[in-house]
């Protein structure tokens, strides 16, 4: 086993290339073959419109998941010349790992030539509590060499990031996950196949409630024995909630389907993940105008703004969830909004900032010389997602500090703090307990129900 110490600086490894360990066994050793194989895949494989920023792809041998697994690729068809990172995480199949492993390789290579390793990207990760650098994790890992040769038949020019996931909590991995996100020029790739051999019956039922699980981001759900990339998986799913993204399931079938027997049989599911819609900086601040003119109007005229949202761009006509916060000089002075998406979003900011400046109850109205002085800020919020928990200590542990925004009920007795709220209250207890004291919950009273969401914040 070789273990580099993370605290090396990567120009003092030797530079080296990792040889393709499974050429001849889950792919074929020939360079022709292989193209030929994986033109093959991809010629059945219908293309998308839209580019993915992330795939979850099969990582059997070819014959078994390759037509699987090339349903995924084929969409990258549209961006093959703008991708030019590929971050590719799979579960550790060979060694037991604590954490996650990167290797000390320069290079990986396959029959088709060698994929350059980014080393900015390591030097980026070695100081994360939960990477090392193991070489044994890759030497015969199939999970990462197996979709190297559909990268370099479908991308034009690209480094690999190659992580060996082991014991590691979805928060670790999505950290990791975070911090390569990049831009349009990275890609995401999660490298997992299903449940291992059940009959087919048996194996295509517990696939359908996998895919269910997947396809509802409740990575919380998800074990090695639904999906044995579990870790990497959930990792993925996790971010993915919190950035909003949308997931399509692009194929969904078994070694059975394939070419194996149907006694013994593998799972194979891809899906492709997408990015919101982002909101533009303009798209900021029309947003912001728009909540300074509904207070203005207020005090002029007494009554909301009037607005036509066919008026604004598409973005802002969608329905979304709001709360706009007004503060003189860091002390709060009205905070009123939704929690479901029930208007567009421009009539939602206009109506909560209207709402905020002049029918927030704890507060009289807001005067022309207060808003002078007043800061306006807005948050529009994700999807709330109901939370399954035990207790309220396992509560704090599914909850991320300055991430999440969390809404808690006890019958009719209901609150929510926005993710803001965090700046204030950073410890995760004061958090909850103060959020039960807000809602009329008593200290010792048990939270019956919690949703979570987040939110992009425009001040």
């Amino acid at each position: 086993m070789s273990i580099i110490d993370p605290s090396l600086r990567l120009s003092d490894l030797t530079l080296n290339a990792r040889p393709a360990a499974l050429a001849g066994s889950f792919y074929p050793a020939r360079a022709e073959k292989l193209r030929a194989d994986i033109h093959s895949f991809l010629a059945e494989a219908a293309t998308t419109a839209q580019a993915p920023k992330a795939l979850i792809v099969p990582h059997a041998g070819h014959r078994y998941s390759g037509s699987t697994a090339a349903k995924g690729y084929a969409s990258l068809n549209s961006v093959k010349n703008r991708i030019r990172r590929v971050v590719l995480l799979g579960p550790a199949h060979r060694v037991y790992l604590k954490g996650m492993a990167l290797p000390s390789s320069s290079h990986f290579e396959t029959p088709l030539g060698r994929v350059p390793v980014d080393q900015a990207a390591l030097r980026q990760l070695k100081d994360f509590a939960s990477i090392q650098f193991m070489d044994a994790a890759h030497a015969e890992e199939h999970c990462i060499e197996v979709q190297l040769p559909f990268l370099q038949h479908c991308l034009e020019d690209f480094s690999l990031v190659p992580i060996v996931v082991g014991d590691a909590s979805a928060a670790d991995v999505a950290a990791v996950l975070e911090a390569l996100w990049g831009e349009d020029d990275t890609l995401v790739l999660i490298s997992s196949d299903l449940s291992h051999f059940h009959v087919y019956e048996e194996a295509v039922k517990i696939d359908t409630a996998t895919t269910d699980l997947i396809e509802r981001m409740s990575f919380e759900s998800l074990t090695p024995e639904k999906a044995c990339g579990a870790r990497p998986l959930s990792g993925l799913l996790s971010l993915a909630r919190n950035r909003s993204m949308k997931i399509k399931r692009l194929g969904l079938c078994n070694s059975g389907d394939t070419a194996g027997d149907r006694q013994r049989v593998v799972g194979y599911g891809c899906w492709a993940l997408y990015e919101a819609e982002r909101m533009s900086e303009e798209h900021k601040r029309t947003l912001k105008n728009l909540a300074c003119k509904s207070i203005e109007h207020g005090l002029q005229l007494g009554k909301p703004l009037a607005l036509n949202e066919e008026n604004y761009p598409a973005i802002l006509r969608k329905k979304a969830a709001c709360f706009v916060t007004l503060k003189i000089a860091d002390q709060l002075r009205g905070c009123i909004g939704s929690l479901e998406a029930q208007q567009a979003l421009a009539c939602a900011v206009v109506d909560s900032a209207f709402k905020a400046a002049f029918k927030d109850p704890r507060f009289k109205a807001l005067t022309e010389e207060e808003f002078k002085k007043v800061s306006v800020s807005i948050s529009i919020l994700s999807p709330q997602k109901q939370v399954s928990f035990d207790n309220e200590d396992h509560l704090l542990q599914l909850l991320e500090n300055d991430v999440h925004g969390l809404t808690i009920a006890r019958g009719t007795r209901r609150a929510t703090f926005l993710p803001s709220v965090w700046n204030n209250l950073p410890d995760k207890q004061q958090f909850l307990l103060q959020l039960k004291r807000k809602a009329g919950i008593g200290d010792s009273e048990a939270i019956e129900q919690a949703w979570f969401y987040t939110a992009e914040s425009i001040d």
